[in-house]
């Protein structure tokens, strides 16, 4: 029979490790707040001590930190409020683009809790993009045969905020030849084109000066402007036609810089100037307008910028033929890229507990890893292991979290310390690895 004395010491010891395991285990709650752009570094976003029901006294003792997805770090834990805050200025059209919902994550790791939880910021759009043409002048030739109805396709403005504050529309300044057409497309883009009312008198006028502007739907509103200059010229019978409507590509992206992606072509049955063909992009982000550059004589479209397969996986392109007396043609470019294995896995230790009880039961956890690669499909599968022989094992949680915990007691008599490596390897053709070494 045990003494008194000893059951006590055993059911203290069962206790202890009843309490190392729960406070080992992982945790997860989840947060979204919702905050506009460009707040300035120190900004508040969420009280996430009060939402997560976390006494600040506890936050400020356990090694609490924020951590974001991706390399840039956009949020921060204020220790003394508890409070999350922004650790930079965000420009929503920078980090998301055109995307209609931003929304960037990160995780609060409690170390001295082993506790995980998710977060989503949500970044509202403002308006700080007024709409913008590329050049601060048109310049469009019209025969003046031409009839009313004539039609001149105009290069558009580009603004890069969403929704309301985006480009909504556009208004041409008064004049008794020319009014404004805006067709709006399957993909919503609106196209503006120069309509002709009144019959052109070379003899009257050689050319015409017009305003064109471009508004977006901010309160309130903000404008850009082009100036439209039109020449009246002789006539041109033939406008110039592609040889195609859509051009198609696929690219790695690993294609090197310089490299011919695609050509287009189009053709033009008038003689002379007229039937001189020259080609520039209508429609191009400015983003794309960066790595792909367009030879306006020969319709060839080389690679000038690198392509990352995680940044952008499609582009869609506009190009204008347009001979010299302004007729012209409309085709589409889509270039797909193709992803390549180049990013090996990434492990970031988020929490190690350093030192073990050699009496701590199997199953105690004592490390946090987040394992993840920037690759798509097969070459972003990850797979995780341990060296063998090892009293550990690892083991496999939400998202892309991993657990390193005991598989056996430990005996400090035996081992004192442990070098334990983790070797994460993804799926790709031929497969990328990493690895990190946690001392215990």
């Amino acid at each position: 029979m045990w003494s008194r004395e000893r059951r006590v010491s055993w059911r203290g010891r069962l206790l202890l490790w009843c309490v190392l395991v729960a406070a080992w285990e992982l945790s997860w709650g989840q947060l979204r707040y919702s905050v506009p752009e460009e707040m300035q570094k120190g900004s508040f976003v969420g009280d996430v001590a009060k939402d997560l029901g976390l006494e600040l006294s506890a936050l400020r003792g356990s090694g609490a930190h924020v951590v974001s997805e991706g390399r840039n770090q956009y949020f921060s834990l204020h220790e003394k409020t508890g409070h999350l805050v922004m650790a930079e200025r965000i420009d929503r059209e920078r980090v998301c683009e055109s995307a209609e919902d931003c929304v960037l994550r990160c995780e609060m790791i409690v170390e001295g809790e082993m506790k995980v939880y998710a977060i989503e910021v949500e970044i509202r759009d403002i308006n700080d993009n007024a709409p913008s043409f590329r050049d601060e002048e048109m310049q469009v030739k019209v025969s003046e045969t031409a009839a009313p109805g004539w039609r001149f396709l105009l290069r558009s403005a580009l603004d890069p905020d969403i929704g309301r504050n985006s480009l909504q529309g556009y208004e041409l300044s008064d004049n008794e030849h020319f009014a404004l057409d805006v067709q709006t497309g399957k993909d919503g883009w609106k196209r503006p084109e120069l309509v002709l009312v009144k019959v052109l008198d070379r003899e009257e006028a050689a050319f015409h000066e017009l305003v064109l502007t471009a508004m977006d739907g901010g309160d309130p509103p903000r404008t850009g402007t082009v100036l439209i200059r039109v020449i009246v010229l002789d006539a041109n019978d033939n406008a110039p036609v592609f040889s195609q409507a859509v051009y198609t590509v696929r690219v790695r992206e690993d294609v090197p810089l310089g490299s011919v992606l695609l050509t287009v072509s189009a053709t033009d049955a008038d003689d002379g100037m007229n039937g001189e063909v020259n080609f520039s992009f209508e429609k191009i982000s400015v983003k794309a307008s960066e790595i792909f550059h367009l030879d306006t004589e020969t319709g060839v479209i080389t690679l000038t910028g690198s392509l990352d397969f995680e940044e952008g996986d499609s582009y869609e392109l506009e190009v204008q033929a347009k001979d010299g007396g302004d007729q012209f043609d409309m085709a589409k470019v889509s270039i797909e890229v193709t992803d390549v294995n180049d990013n090996a896995p990434e492990i970031s230790v988020r929490s190690l507990m350093s030192t073990v009880p050699e009496d701590s039961p199997a199953g105690t956890v004592v490390a946090l890893l987040h394992v993840q690669d920037r690759d798509s499909a097969a070459n972003g599968e990850v797979r995780c292991s341990l060296d063998a022989g090892l009293p550990f094992r690892l083991r496999s949680s939400l998202g892309n979290y991993y657990s390193v915990e005991t598989s056996r007691e430990l005996d400090r008599e035996a081992v004192s310390e442990y070098n334990v490596t983790v070797r994460a390897t993804d799926g790709g053709s031929p497969a990328l690895w990493s690895s990190a070494v946690l001392p215990l």
